[in-house]
């Protein structure tokens, strides 16, 4: 109580109000934006077209560019056939890049798990529920995302 009145009387003193709020977490530079795990026609005998329906989007969310190569993806089961890694590749500042589960050129905006064939087994991502995770190339976790939902197709995170 004597600590209160001190402060109180500092405060009436000055006329100066100093707040305090908790610190919070600063957001990642790189986040998890949006995963797209039901793509149309899915599940199905695991098509390129389906397969690549179905996504992951990352944003640079800084004012510089970031080098990936290292940068790990991968689901919640963490088999070895579900962990994406980046090759030499930088995001631009401000630049998102799309990850698509099939088949296809890797560009500077949309790059390519190039899972095939297997039915089902080929999809990365479950139509119901599952996590998304990111990490560094030190495999320290930058961010992650999970859904619970069959009502939807994707999710924003």
């Amino acid at each position: 109580m004597r600590i209160r009145s001190l402060l109180t009387s500092a405060v009436l003193a000055t006329g100066m109000v100093v707040v305090s709020q908790p610190a919070q977490a600063a957001a990642p530079g790189v986040q998890i934006t949006k995963i797209y795990y039901d793509s149309p026609g899915s599940p199905d005998h695991g098509s390129n077209s389906s397969l690549n329906g179905e996504y992951i989007q990352l944003r640079n969310t800084t004012g510089k560019s970031v080098n990936l190569r290292g940068w790990t993806v991968r689901d919640e089961t963490a088999r070895p056939d579900h962990v994406y890694t980046f090759g030499a590749f930088t995001l631009r500042a401000g630049k998102t890049v799309t990850l698509r589960t099939g088949k296809g050129k890797d560009t500077s905006t949309t790059r390519y798990w190039n899972r095939s064939g297997g039915g089902t087994f080929a999809y990365i991502w479950n139509q119901s529920r599952d996590t998304a995770y990111l990490r560094d190339r030190a495999g320290k976790l930058v961010d992650s995302c999970a859904y619970d939902s069959s009502r939807q197709d994707y999710k924003i995170c």
